[in-house]
């Protein structure tokens, strides 16, 4: 099987290396819009891959079969795929003229199947127009590691297509769960608003940054805090989901905290940049309001 992914950021690459990790996967597309852009995502991999050597949890020769596998390059170099995951910005217009670019002048494989990375946006508007539907095939950060895959069904994506995502899922060594598409789909409909909730918590000073995370470990037994996890997110993709929700549904209560959209519009952002509720600066994680 060739597959592409389009999209060469955290997630993009994350992907990549869990499709060139599967014995049954030829050759892994790792594509995006500047050159620099797709061989920064697999300079990422390949780092990963040294500090596991290092540590010796991984052989040299192992690393060496999976990033051969690993092909980085424009959108151009996947005419052939048979799989193609979109893992592109989190915009509605970007992801829907990516797909119409994708099929009108680069996959020339009939039988290639068109799946989104995206964690809240509608998978049947991705796809509208298109005479090959999309499905919906969400990966969690990171994508090595996290054992599960949202496969979303949308208007018009076929049982077909659902099930040989959900066989792909497994090959993978992933758990598929199927679901029809609604906004924020399962993990984020949940998890994204609690996280936003944690914001308003200490907005509003119910506790400090520490407080709030320790009281949700210990008292909850998750295994990171709101605030934390939001950072590890990053707070763009909270804000986006949030907005996503409550566009979608029209309801108050996904209203995003006004603290989230101000710390995105300053690109506190969480660990991508740097700083976000915690300063993660030399390495360190200390609460920003310590």
């Amino acid at each position: 099987m060739k597959v592409a992914v389009i999209g060469a950021g955290t997630m993009g690459s994350g992907i990549a290396q869990t499709f060139a990790q599967c014995e049954e996967v030829e050759v892994v597309y790792l594509c995006d819009i500047k050159e620099e852009f797709a061989q920064g995502g697999f300079a990422k991999i390949k780092k990963g891959f040294d500090k596991r050597i290092a540590k010796g949890k991984m052989e040299q020769s192992v690393a060496d079969a999976i990033l051969a596998k690993i092909k980085p390059g424009l959108n151009a170099i996947c005419a052939d795929a048979d799989l193609v995951v979109e893992a592109a910005l989190e915009v509605m217009d970007i992801k829907k003229n990516l797909f119409k670019e994708l099929e009108t002048n680069i996959v020339t494989n009939p039988d290639c199947i068109f799946a989104s990375n995206t964690s809240s946006l509608s998978i049947t508007e991705i796809g509208a127009g298109l005479p090959k539907p999309v499905v919906g095939m969400h990966f969690f950060n990171p994508a090595p590691v996290m054992k599960l895959i949202e496969v979303i069904r949308g208007a018009n994506t076929s049982d077909e297509v659902v099930e040989k995502i959900k066989e792909i899922s497994v090959k993978l060594g992933k758990t598929p769960v199927e679901v029809n598409e609604a906004a924020g789909f399962v993990v984020n409909r949940i998890l994204i608003p609690l996280i936003n909730e944690g914001i308003f918590v200490y907005s509003e000073g119910v506790s400090d940054i520490e407080g709030i995370d320790t009281a949700m470990k210990l008292g909850c037994n998750h295994p990171m805090g709101p605030l934390e996890l939001g950072d590890y997110i990053g707070l763009d993709i909270v804000l986006a989901i949030m907005e996503t929700l409550y566009r979608e549904t029209g309801d108050s209560k996904y209203r995003p905290a006004p603290l989230l959209r101000k710390m995105v519009r300053g690109k506190k952002l969480g660990v991508k940049t740097g700083i976000g509720f915690y300063n993660y600066a030399d390495g360190g994680k200390v609460p920003t309001d310590r």
